[in-house]
Order: structure tokens, then C-alpha cells, then sequence
């Protein structure tokens, strides 16, 4: 088992900290959900985990080594990244976007193309393989990016809003398909806005909450107390609304104070 460690991680930028001492591991085969405010350091984080932003304290290690040791390819094997604006309207077709993400193998052109046109097969996309990216939907966009994703086999996926751009329906196929990438092995950390996606897994994510730049609290997706924890993070209250057999949480509509567990 693979693990990605991120050990008292703070990183600053001028007189702001934006991420303060953040310490938690990851490991293939899990998944790992951050929330919180707009402007929390969540992004920041997921830019420290991948050796993109530079850190004033901490560590970030990869199965024992820090990252900082890891070359290109190597560290291309072990992290991918989906940022939150990840491909540009531009006449590149969605096919050759996909390839791009195989830089780190050694293959013919015949097996990458094979490997692309696998992955957006997967993500529903096999019809527009050819078709130039500006000539694609936002969301057409983003299942382009989410199957570069996994066309770089990488053994585990940083995430920022996946399910952005997405219709309803699309949402929930992207967060199932991620719930099935964890089930083959691959260790997911994914930034969400909306936590009732996280139950399309059917895996058993883990919460994080940061607000300020500080790890608030670490919680199963399924315990009772997650909905008052994220009442607290977000300073509005929260319901827990019976679902299907789950839950949902919802902020409380006007008049409402407590939340439900």
C-alpha cells in the first residue's frame, strides 16, 4: 500500500499564512474529501501536496521519500492533478489532450492514442475524441480533463471540484467513477463544495475541514456529527435531512438553528 503524507505543511505567502501546520495522510485505496469556506487554503493545500507551492514548514513525503527528491516522470506516476480550470478553449483536439497526460511513458504513438481514446471512452466521450476542445462545453471540457486524469495511471488524484461545470447527472456518474478508481487502488484527495455528492462513491470518504488555513476537524463522511462540525466551519446551520436511506445536508432554511444529526 502507497501512502501520501503531509507532515505539519504551512505554507505562507508575504505576511498571509495560507496554510497552517496541516498534517494528514493518504493512502491508495482511500479517499479524502476537504471542505470549507471559499478562501480557506484548500487549493493552496492540494498545490503543496503536488510540490507546487513552495512550503515554509513541513513535508510532504510519497511512500517514505519527500517529494522534493522525486523527478518529473517519477512524481507523474505518483500524483495527477485536476485543477479547478484545467483546459483552455483552444482548436487542440480532445484526444491529443488525453495523450499529453502519458508524457511520463515511454510508448508508441499507436498505445497512447489506444490509452486516450480509453479514457474518454470511460468518461462518455469516445464520440468527441476528435473534436477541437473550443468546441466543447464547459462540462465536455472538464470530462476531457477527468479522463487526462486517468490516462496519466497515476496512483493517486488531487482533485479540485471535479464535478465543476457538471450537470446533476454528470455529477453523480463523476463522483461513482471516482468511488470505482478507489476500489481499483487509487488513493483519491478531492476538494468538494457539496459533501451529499461524496455518498455517490459507495466508498467511506474521510472529511477534513479547513477554514483559515487550519485542519478543523477529521471526520467519517458518516458520522452524526459531521453536519453541526460543518455548521461550525461554514457559520450558517445545518440540517441532516433523512434520504434514501442516508442523509443529505442542507444549510437550514430561516428560522431554523439547530442541526440535525
Amino acid at each position: 500500500m502507497s501512502s501520501l503524507v503531509l507532515e505539519a505543511v504551512s505554507v505562507r505567502s508575504d505576511a498571509r499564512t495560507l496554510v497552517d501546520g496541516a498534517s494528514f495522510e493518504l493512502e491508495t485505496g482511500g479517499f479524502v474529501a476537504l471542505v470549507g469556506p471559499n478562501g480557506a487554503g484548500k487549493t493552496t493545500l492540494l498545490r503543496a501536496a503536488l510540490g507546487l507551492a513552495p512550503l515554509a514548514s513541513g513535508h510532504v513525503r510519497v511512500n517514505g521519500s519527500d517529494l522534493t527528491t522525486l523527478g518529473a516522470r517519477a512524481r507523474a506516476a505518483e500524483l495527477a492533478w485536476l485543477p479547478q480550470h484545467s483546459l483552455p478553449a483552444d482548436a487542440l483536439p480532445a484526444r491529443e489532450a488525453v495523450i499529453a497526460a502519458r508524457y511520463r511513458f515511454q510508448e508508441t504513438a499507436a498505445s497512447a492514442r489506444t490509452a486516450a481514446e480509453r479514457a474518454l471512452e470511460r468518461v462518455g466521450l469516445a464520440h468527441l475524441a476528435g473534436a477541437p476542445l473550443a468546441r466543447l462545453s464547459g462540462g465536455e471540457r472538464q470530462r476531457v480533463a477527468i479522463a487526462s486524469l486517468l490516462a496519466q495511471e497515476a496512483r493517486f488524484l488531487l482533485l479540485d471540484e471535479p464535478a465543476n461545470h457538471l450537470d446533476p447527472a454528470q455529477q453523480a456518474e463523476t463522483y461513482a467513477l471516482l468511488g470505482t478508481l478507489v476500489k481499483d487502488g487509487a488513493g483519491i484527495l478531492c476538494v468538494t463544495h457539496d459533501v451529499n455528492l461524496l455518498a455517490y462513491t459507495a466508498t467511506a470518504p474521510r472529511v477534513l475541514g479547513l477554514g483559515a488555513g487550519k485542519l478543523r476537524f477529521a471526520l467519517d463522511y458518516v458520522a452524526p456529527e459531521l453536519p453541526a462540525r460543518l455548521s461550525d466551519l461554514f457559520g450558517v446551520p445545518m440540517l441532516a435531512l433523512a434520504a434514501g436511506g442516508g442523509r443529505v445536508i442542507v444549510p437550514a432554511p430561516p428560522g431554523a438553528t439547530e442541526p440535525n444529526a
